[in-house]
């Protein structure tokens, strides 16, 4: 009788033996990698050293960087000042940008722009340092003062919105134009604040903070260190 022959390894089984080999091998050249590096660290401890002192002196210098980049908006914020003339020759948005920029200018962190379909009357919004919520309409004239006059209905938007939709403490209209007599009535009678062409101007063109120029500000909700 013939002897039997061997069976030979199946394909699958050579593939997988092929594939823990070259693991094996992989380990094995990793250690032999990590010994000498180690090794070498060893021997060259100063590299470390070096190392460590370049990485906290590129730390240093970018955290230096940032505070005089934060420093240097700051300042360029207190300096913000626009002209009657500016504001006149901006498109309605880049209005309610000028205004934000403002607020933010003032102390107003979280000041945005959130003009558009479906606004609901409120153009600007903003929290002041002493915790007070604004919502602010801008109502922008090509013309300033010859343009048409803000009047009563666009009070009437922001009265039916501010508060009830935005949640306002302060419900502002700010125009670079007129304003008319019935809507000055309209405001004060439901304690509205209207920024018009000659409030606007001390504002843009000042450093002082809109409450300042405001009447009947409701007080602050929370003590900070401007108060």
């Amino acid at each position: 009788m013939s002897p039997r022959r061997r069976r030979r390894p199946s394909r699958r089984r050579q593939q997988q033996e092929a594939q823990l080999l070259g693991l094996a091998g992989a380990a094995v050249v990793a250690v032999v990698l990590i010994v000498t590096a180690v090794n070498w660290v060893l021997a060259h401890w100063w590299v470390l050293l070096v190392a460590l002192a370049l990485a906290v002196l590129v730390g240093v210098a970018r955290l230096h960087s940032r505070q005089q980049r934060i420093r240097w908006e700051a300042a360029r914020a207190q300096a913000l000042r626009y002209g009657l003339a500016q504001l006149d020759a901006l498109h309605h948005s880049r209005f309610e940008d000028a205004i934000r920029d403002l607020m933010h200018r003032d102390g107003c962190r979280d000041a945005q722009r959130v003009g558009g379909r479906g606004d609901l009357g409120a153009d600007v919004k903003a929290t002041d340092p002493f915790g007070r919520r604004w919502v602010i309409q801008c109502k922008h004239r090509r013309q300033g003062a010859q343009g048409s006059a803000v009047g009563t209905p666009d009070l009437q938007v922001l009265n039916g919105t501010a508060r009830q939709v935005h949640g306002a403490d302060v419900a502002v209209i700010v125009t670079n134009g007129r304003v008319s007599g019935p809507a000055v009535a309209f405001a004060k009678q439901q304690k509205l604040h209207v920024v018009d062409r000659r409030t606007l101007a001390a504002w843009a063109s000042g450093s002082r903070p809109l409450w300042e120029l405001l009447r009947a500000v409701p007080p602050p909700r929370r003590p900070t260190a401007l108060g």
